[in-house]
């Protein structure tokens, strides 16, 4: 450790270190007792880690407003550095109006545990729509990105020192939870001084062994497989499953020619500024060489259909700025399967005539949802296994049938009869989360205001969730007036199970007339503020798997009707394995 506190590194370049000895540590815990604290998100906590370990070199702390600005104009840090993408800490209103400049501010892991202190010195409140145009050139909340940006990071960001006390703890592949000094040094045990990563958040299949191993060749390097573990695009492969997929596919490298380690980082799904961002971090890691395929790490099509980057223009970006970087690109386009040959090729050397194959990301999990046949071409049978363990046959499965509608429209009875014909059923266990049921059990103390609202049915996701992860059946019956959050819903569930959203869609005249409490008509009366339909909005949805209309509709006949709709989607009956 040299005299500012980084570390001078193997391979060169010198890594920031934000960790503070053992007698600072024990000063600042003793003395954080009456500090004001932040528990970090989970993307605050991969940022914060890479921080730390100098994963993120050469910043030395949540950016500031002139190199946050530098950053979104033009990918570079104050001082002319390339980086592409802003690394901020962004906190509540409420709460950063509480913060003092020049005071320190705990920072806590999700258990509580402090993990670092950062000594406020900025407080400002960015323009995020300006933020999202520039780093992801579009404000299209279909950009994974940009939702996260404006939908759920905070609107106030804060920068100042860093101390770090102690790395986030994590539990699972401890072994292969490498910081860039570790990795390096791992590197230089081995011998190996070229090394070329290769960026994932996919599991592996063996047309990605075909390109790595020949983008190793091509660069005389080694491979480091080095797959994003933070957070990913919403509806990704968790990584327990990746790891273990990845794993899987090591022995069929030649032996001491690649290696796996873990990288805890929060992706934008930037597309070019991700590109060059990767190279980056890859560079702080000891890699000489980056795996830039067709459309790094885009998000797919906006609201129009239209991709949101052109599928070379990260390839093109970081070729213009390899050298100033010191990471050569090895550009790859995507592998196909010729049949008659028995061999992956470049889509750009297929032979006139030939005959390909090709299983599309949306193909593999229909396969995996009504248990058909993964081919041998396409996957290792090692890797199907694995991928089998985590997704099941969506007769196997968890789900959740989630309501919503207006007051009266049929929800809670239609769930009901629902409840009762699944039970018949069996082979699962079931649980109802009508609205009113909990609103006593689970959120007494809210009221009806938006931000009371959404936290209501948050509570219902997070229930709903748990259940349909560990293979039960969840029926949430709230009103759920909001479309913002029955669709963030649908994501968070839908990537541990089923998701099927019901849409009650009974006129509020029909929904007044069987009004047995007469909330309607005191709603009307104004002594009921915020009520659904009279004095606050119903976005009725747009998204919904199945749309009842109780007016003509018996609750036995509307129940039906969804049982019909879960067979048709494979939620029910019998399984249609193939071995």
């Amino acid at each position: 450790m040299n005299e500012t506190g980084h570390v001078n590194a193997p391979h060169g370049g010198v890594l920031v270190n934000l960790l503070v000895d053992e007698r600072r540590r024990e000063e600042v815990r003793a003395a954080s007792k009456d500090w004001p604290s932040w528990e970090l998100t989970p993307r605050q906590l991969c940022d914060l880690e890479l921080l730390m370990n100098g994963g993120f070199s050469p910043l030395e702390e949540f950016m500031g407003q002139a190199d946050y600005r530098s950053v979104c104009s033009s990918m570079r840090l104050r001082n002319g550095l390339i980086w592409p993408i802003p690394i901020v800490l962004d906190l509540p209103q409420q709460f950063a109006s509480k913060l003092r400049h020049g005071a320190p501010l705990a920072l806590r892991d999700l258990e509580g545990v402090m993990v670092a202190v950062v000594h406020v010195e900025e407080i400002w409140e960015p323009d995020r729509q300006a933020e999202a145009e520039s780093v992801f050139g579009t404000t299209d909340r279909k950009h994974p990105g940009v939702s996260y940006l404006l939908d759920q990071s905070n609107p106030i960001y804060i920068s100042g020192r860093v101390e770090g006390l102690q790395l986030p703890q994590h539990y699972d592949f401890r072994s292969l939870r490498l910081t860039p000094l570790e990795l390096r040094a791992r590197f230089a045990q081995l011998g190996w001084r070229r090394v070329v990563a290769f960026q994932t958040r996919n599991p592996m299949h063996r047309a990605h062994v075909e390109l790595t191993f020949r983008a190793a060749k091509e660069a005389s390097a080694n491979l480091l497989i080095h797959p994003s573990v933070g957070m990913t695009k919403p509806g990704d492969v968790e990584h327990y499953t990746r790891v273990r997929c990845y794993q899987a596919i090591l022995p069929h490298y030649p032996s001491n020619s690649a290696t796996l380690a873990l990288l805890p980082l929060a992706m934008r799904m930037g597309g070019p500024r991700e590109a060059l961002w990767h190279a980056a971090i890859r560079k702080n890691y000891g890699c000489t060489h980056l795996i830039v395929g067709r459309d790094h790490a885009g998000p797919g099509n906006d609201s129009k259909g239209k991709p949101f980057y052109d599928p070379y223009a990260a390839q093109n970006l970081l070729q213009k700025h390899q050298d100033e970087l010191g990471v050569k690109m090895v550009p790859f386009q995507m592998m196909v399967y010729l049949e008659d040959q028995d061999r992956f090729v470049p889509e750009d050397e297929v032979p006139t005539g030939s005959k390909v194959l090709s299983i599309s990301g949306t193909d593999l999990r229909q396969r995996l949802s009504e248990g058909r046949e993964i081919p041998s071409w396409f996957t290792y049978p090692e890797v199907a296994t694995e991928l089998r363990r985590t997704y099941p046959p969506r007769h196997r499965q968890g789900f959740t049938v989630f309501f919503t509608g207006l007051s009266g429209a049929g929800k809670s009875t239609i769930a009901n009869v629902l409840l009762v014909r699944l039970l018949e059923i069996g082979g699962r266990p079931v649980t109802l989360l009508d609205g009113d049921v909990v609103r006593k059990n689970l959120s007494s103390e809210l009221g009806f205001s938006k931000e009371h609202r959404d936290l209501n049915i948050r509570r219902i996701g997070f229930v709903a969730r748990e259940i349909t992860q560990n293979g039960g059946i969840a029926l949430c019956a709230p009103i759920a007036p909001y479309d913002a959050l029955r669709r963030e819903l649908r994501q968070s569930i839908a990537s541990t199970g089923g998701f099927i959203l019901v849409y009650t869609s009974t006129p509020i005249g029909i929904c007044e007339r069987r009004d047995r409490k007469g909330l309607y008509a005191k709603a009307r009366a104004g002594m009921i503020p915020n009520f659904t339909g009279v004095s606050d909005p119903y976005e009725p949805p747009l998204d919904a798997d199945v749309a009842i209309d109780t007016t003509n509709m018996t609750p036995q006949e509307a129940a039906q009707e969804i049982l019909l709709y879960l067979e048709k989607q494979g939620y029910l009956g019998g399984s249609t394995e193939s071995g």
